[in-house]
């Protein structure tokens, strides 16, 4: 059952908008989902609430001050959004049931400078997860994407795509759907963008 960590300390990168989204996918696909919400602000938590009950179901995970539970039996795919600041009790306990981590980045000089350290962190650790970096809301053919990629390359971090910036992402959580849940025409384009990610996360 491998449990997907979503994480990045600082704030308004995508973490939520990825979660979810990841989720969805593995939803699609058959599998049984729990998406978990570390975050306080429980974003996640409210986009379930708003999933219709048409669309393949994802179940809430309960955390609660670090304390991870037990998935129920039957649970195929876990997914774990967090909060910025992710640190301390909370990070521990959820690193160590990370089988996949997934850094969301944009590629800015000041992103990349307030989630180096966090990086560092987590290359540096002994815990066996695979880690990855996904660009967001960048354009991947340009030279703050090569940038980037030059960047997290030279930590040893692999760098798993770039997710462009549109409104699909939006409106879409609006409604508790992912691209994963509409006709593939509506976001063809962003379904291409995710291939080189969803082999990653079937990789063993």
């Amino acid at each position: 059952m491998p449990v997907i960590v979503i994480a990045n300390p600082k704030g308004g990168v995508g973490k939520s908008t990825l979660a979810t989204n990841v989720a969805g996918y593995f939803a699609a696909q058959g599998h049984s989902v729990m998406l978990g919400d570390v975050d306080v602000q429980q974003s996640s938590r409210s986009w379930l609430s708003l999933r219709p009950a048409t669309l393949p179901p994802i179940q809430a995970w309960e955390i609660d001050d670090g304390h991870v539970a037990k998935p129920p039996k039957g649970t195929t795919h876990i997914v774990l959004d967090t909060p910025a600041g992710f640190s301390g009790k909370r990070f521990e306990k959820v690193m160590q049931i990370a089988d996949k981590v997934i850094v969301p980045l944009q590629p800015s000089m000041f992103d990349i400078l307030a989630t180096q350290e966090f990086l560092q962190k987590l290359a540096g650790r002994k815990e066996k997860f695979d880690l990855g970096v996904l660009g967001m809301r960048v354009n991947g053919r340009t030279r703050a994407a090569d940038q980037l990629t030059q960047y997290v390359n030279g930590l040893g971090i692999p760098v798993l795509g770039f997710l462009r910036d549109t409104q699909n992402y939006v409106q879409l959580a609006a409604h508790g759907s992912t691209v994963w849940d509409i006709a593939p025409s509506r976001v063809e384009k962003d379904l291409e963008q995710w291939q080189d990610l969803v082999q990653w996360l079937g990789k063993k």
